[in-house]
């Protein structure tokens, strides 16, 4: 990173506000979102843009699941024995993996940018816009740093599918796999996943800079080809350049766990597990849990094994559709996480009632998110409502709080403070 500063110092200080764009050539396929696949108006029976969740039909019609990482292959011509070299659909997908530098004029002077990292999709920076001042460089080259170390673990698309993998394969008659892209398809399959990371930007307004990253999801039915479900999930957070940076950039970390932690599940969510009961979820206070000046989001304990209380209201049927006008609380279960700064530290699931008891020690001095969410029975499958969180319409979480306070993941959900001392 430090060749890619030297080269773009002298034509950063001639202008006061730049826009780069680097596009890495993701796998050799992608150069931005409209690269997944077909235009949805080429398709018949596709869901996308506000329709994010798949129709329970398709839902109940697709039981065996190949996922794959990468983008689908710009065709939805997916016929023929699965004996035959079927993926070779996707042959060529590898190229341009040569490709090492980008050439782009700044300020009419000529720059050569070398492209350290050749898997991970997308603009790795893009929207650089602001002062071009020395905490402006100095952050550029250290966030671009930490996702490039990332890059091959964290961000690739293997990875990504993986993460899609285990939460379609928790669920019951789903018959998910997950495949390498040159592995042969079995011929009971229903449909492909095509799950891949489409871009990763880097927005600079004064001293804040935003972070987004966005994966796109298509499953592709292999019957007659046609994409039954698409669409492209975001992740995002903010902070001051300074915050992003300091501590060896450590909510720059952060951020790129959680964006694969979020786009990961909530893929998983829209095409198989979410369902649009309205609901409303909030914490209680517990024996071991007090509200912080009567703030429901803000509890602490005295013990590090407390027993988190929530209570959920079920909206009037009139608002329910479906099988959702006769649920009631007592065909409801809970699913529970907990957070620390970094990383999921605790779950439990199929809890019947709406408190739990810990069977852990968390760490003293220290404070946590948590949230639950609801799990509804429908016939011999498992559906779930959204996590429990302050701002329920937010779409990843409150990203308008500074990261270094929390992540945009769990921004929103409730805080618990675990006081120093006490078992």
């Amino acid at each position: 990173m430090n060749a890619i500063a030297q080269d773009t110092g002298a034509a950063c200080r001639r202008i006061s506000s730049i826009s780069l764009l680097l596009v890495m050539l993701a796998n050799g396929v992608f150069t931005g979102p409209a690269a997944a696949a077909d235009s949805p108006q080429e398709l018949t029976s596709v869901v996308t843009g506000s329709a994010k969740l798949m129709p329970e039909e398709y839902r109940s019609s697709v039981r065996k699941v190949v996922v794959l990482p990468g983008a689908a292959p710009a065709t939805d011509a997916v016929t023929g024995s699965y004996e035959k070299e079927t993926l070779g659909l996707l042959d060529g997908m590898d190229e341009g993996r040569g490709y090492g530098t980008i050439n782009k004029d700044i300020g009419g002077i000529p720059i050569n940018f070398p492209i350290r990292i050749l898997t991970v999709p997308g603009a790795i920076l893009g929207g650089l816009i602001g002062a071009s001042t020395r905490e402006l460089q100095e952050f550029r080259d250290a966030l671009t740093e930490k996702l490039v170390e990332a890059s091959d673990t964290t961000l690739s698309n293997e990875a990504l599918a993986d993460d899609v993998f285990w939460r379609l394969h928790a669920m019951p008659n789903v018959n998910a796999k997950v495949f390498a892209r040159a592995t042969p398809i079995p011929q009971d399959t229903d449909a492909l996943l095509y799950i891949s990371f489409s871009d990763s930007t880097i927005d600079v307004q004064q001293d804040e800079a935003i972070l987004t990253m966005s994966a796109s999801a298509i499953l592709r039915r292999i019957a007659d080809g046609v994409s039954l479900y698409e669409n492209q999930v975001h992740y995002q957070d903010r902070d001051t350049l300074s915050n992003w940076t300091q501590n060896d950039s450590s909510a720059g970390k952060s951020f790129v766990a959680f964006a694969r932690h979020y786009l990961g599940r909530e893929i998983a969510a829209e095409i198989y597990e979410r369902v649009p009961v309205q609901t409303k979820l909030q914490p209680q206070e517990s024996k071991t849990v007090l509200l912080v000046k009567k703030n429901v989001w803000q509890g602490v304990s005295k013990t590090r094994s407390p027993t988190l209380a929530w209570k959920q209201d079920l909206a009037g049927d009139e608002s329910q559709t479906g099988w959702a006008k006769s649920i009631s609380t007592a065909q409801v279960a809970y699913e529970l996480e907990i957070y620390d700064s970094q990383q999921l530290v605790y779950a439990a699931k199929e809890i019947e009632k709406p408190a739990f008891a810990l069977d852990v020690e968390l760490e003293a001095c220290k404070a946590y998110r948590w949230s639950v969410r609801p799990s509804y029975r429908i016939g011999e499958d498992i559906r779930y409502g959204k996590w429990m969180r302050s701002n329920p319409d937010g779409a990843n979480g409150n990203n308008g709080k500074a990261a270094a306070e929390a992540a945009a993941y769990i921004a929103d959900f409730a805080s618990l403070e675990i006081k120093c001392g006490r078992r």
